[in-house]
């Protein structure tokens, strides 16, 4: 029986050209290896699988080959090229960190670097997964490390650059491998499979690139896997059965019901998907790359970001383009969140379907708002004026505009009359032909502040009269509650409007009775929106909005304990009469 040799040991690269996915930094190393500039330490550091040990070991064989090729390659004839293929070559030593991490192995390493090559002009040392290295043996490592003989040259390898000591990062070049890219990965596939006489579709094979994220290792292993479970006929239906890989078909007709807003039929598609053993947080994480797919190939500036196969690309430009991309924004928001409370949630199927079920409602939900207004919340207060408590939204298309700047006379100004009133006027009268305002008659028996703020003057069109509907104690009430209803969030202003209610005065005026500034600093701040609001329900563009500051008269008095006694023995006889038969002494 001939011994069989995975893909990944037998198509290892041996040259740098045989490299994939790592061009640029494969052309740094030859044109050192040219220009006869090589340092004495490097550190190559990446993921799994990308080709940090086989560049390492091409490096060393390539710097002693005694006729290297026009190209910069090793020339594999020369006595130092057939020593390295065959495994017995001296002058390359390779350490495994990961078991030989004490003092002592590095100990043993150091003694053998005086040993000059006995072919060639260097001596390599590579030590892979050099992270795992304890602080001792870096600390043993670290002399010669920066001071080798001029035929010793370190390579060290690890996926875990974080933990190498930054003295040893500051003696080496540091070269960072990248992953390898899908279509570089399964181009390579397509190669290897062209070798072994094995029919691949290119579908499955970009599913097992992006199933091996980036590393070329995991690619060939999942490939020998696949090929033994197809006997030879890699399909993309044999990929995702054996790799347990939801089939794209499930997220199109997903979509499609998303934006059909069929919820019937999205809640049927995901229990097909638990019912053949997925997990549901996979069919989430998938859900989301999907839209992300879909948003990407919307836009060909994002084109290189889609990384799916040839075969399924057009179905996804099909789809994205009856996409939105505020829908597209906001599922991958909606997906995003639900991976984020599926493992805290005690009711994980509901979790899912109920977000399934918001997604069925983007496009539905947002179509009107779309064709009424750039926002859902500017609308004309005529559409939804009513009686029942909840107000509309400030108008913003028939009301008539505000002036820019106001005259001189229509600023603050603030009055003191002997009588300690004060009036403070911060609106002008809409017209000249307004009735001004009269002075309250009553005025309380206490020092009061009183503040009038007049209506706000505003532009009328030509070809829109003023209104002057009548105004009712009763209307003015109704009105001011509506407002009240809308602010309800806000605490403190919705409780001071609940409580001061407005009086009618001289038809137009409605008066406010308030004993705080607080109050009144909450009323003045909402003091144009009130007034409009209450003009635009009861039809009048008269109405006046008056505050009236009632100071207090109430003096505090200090009390003492003989004091709070004496009160209570005249409020309560009671207290007098246990006093005298409990003969008790109250100090």
């Amino acid at each position: 029986m001939e011994n069989y040799i995975v893909s990944a040991r037998k198509y290892r690269p041996s040259t740098f050209k045989s490299v994939v996915g790592q061009n640029t930094l494969t052309r740094t190393l030859k044109n050192a290896i040219d220009a006869h500039k090589l340092a004495h330490a490097y550190l190559f550091c990446g993921p799994r699988g990308v080709g940090k040990t086989s560049c390492a070991r091409i490096f060393a064989k390539t710097i002693n080959c005694l006729h290297p090729t026009p190209d910069g390659e090793a020339c594999n004839e020369c006595e130092s090229c057939r020593a390295f293929n065959e495994q017995r070559s001296y002058n390359i030593l390779e350490l495994d960190a990961a078991s030989n991490n004490g003092v002592d192995e590095i100990r043993a390493l150091v003694d053998q670097v005086r040993i000059p090559p006995q072919v060639g002009e260097y001596k390599v040392f590579i030590v892979d997964e050099v992270h795992m290295l304890s602080p001792a043996a870096f600390n043993a490592f670290l002399k010669t490390l920066e001071e080798p003989p001029h035929h010793a040259i370190f390579i060290l390898a690890t996926t875990e650059k974080h933990k190498i000591l930054p003295t040893i990062l500051s003696r080496c070049q540091v070269y960072d491998f990248h992953r390898i890219t899908v279509d570089d990965i399964a181009e390579h596939l397509a190669y290897v499979a062209s070798q072994e006489g094995i029919v691949a579709e290119p579908e499955a094979l970009s599913i097992i690139a992006q199933k091996a994220d980036g590393g070329m290792r995991d690619a060939l292993s999942i490939f020998d896997q696949i090929a033994s479970f197809s006997a030879g006929n890699i399909t993309y239906k044999s990929v995702i059965e054996n790799l347990n890989i939801l089939d794209y078909e499930y997220y199109f007709r997903l979509t499609d019901a998303f934006l059909a807003g069929d919820v019937p039929s999205s809640l049927l598609t995901y229990k097909d998907i638990c019912d053949k053993g997925f997990e549901s947080q996979h069919f989430i994480v998938g859900l989301g790359n999907h839209f992300r797919d879909l948003l990407v190939c919307k836009d060909p500036v994002t084109l290189p970001l889609f990384e799916v196969g040839e075969a399924i690309a057009q179905r996804y430009g099909e789809q994205a383009a009856r996409c939105p991309v505020q829908f597209l924004y906001k599922a991958m928001e909606l997906t995003n969140k639900c991976d984020l409370n599926y493992k805290i949630s005690n009711n994980k199927r509901f979790l899912v379907e109920l977000m399934l079920i918001q997604l069925c409602q983007l496009v539905t939900t947002a179509e009107p708002s779309s064709v009424a207004s750039a926002s859902p919340s500017l609308r004309p207060v005529s559409s939804v004026a009513n009686t029942s408590g909840t107000a509309p939204q400030k108008q913003t298309t028939t009301a008539p505009s505000r002036p820019t700047a106001q005259p001189e006379s229509a600023r603050p100004v603030v009055q003191r009359p002997a009588d300690t009133q004060h009036a403070v006027s911060s609106r002008p009268a809409p017209t000249a032909s307004q009735p001004k305002s009269t002075p309250s008659v009553g005025r309380p028996p206490v020092p009061s502040i009183r503040i009038n703020v007049a209506a706000k003057s505003e532009e009328t069109p030509e070809k829109q009269p003023l209104r002057d509907t009548p105004v009712s104690q009763d209307g003015l009430l109704q009105s001011w509650n509506s407002f009240a209803a809308t602010v309800s969030d806000e605490i403190a202003l919705y409780n001071t409007m609940s409580t001061h209610l407005p009086r009618l005065q001289d038809n137009n005026k409605c008066l406010i009775t308030i004993e705080s500034p607080i109050q009144q600093a909450l009323l003045l701040e909402k003091q144009d929106e009130i007034t409009d609001f209450l003009r635009e329900q009861l039809k009048n563009d008269f109405v006046e909005m008056e505050l009236l500051l009632q100071a207090s008269d109430e003096k505090k008095v200090t009390y003492d304990a003989a004091d709070i006694i004496a009160a209570m023995k005249e409020n309560n006889p009671n207290i007098v009469k246990a006093i005298k038969t409990l003969n008790l002494e109250i100090e």
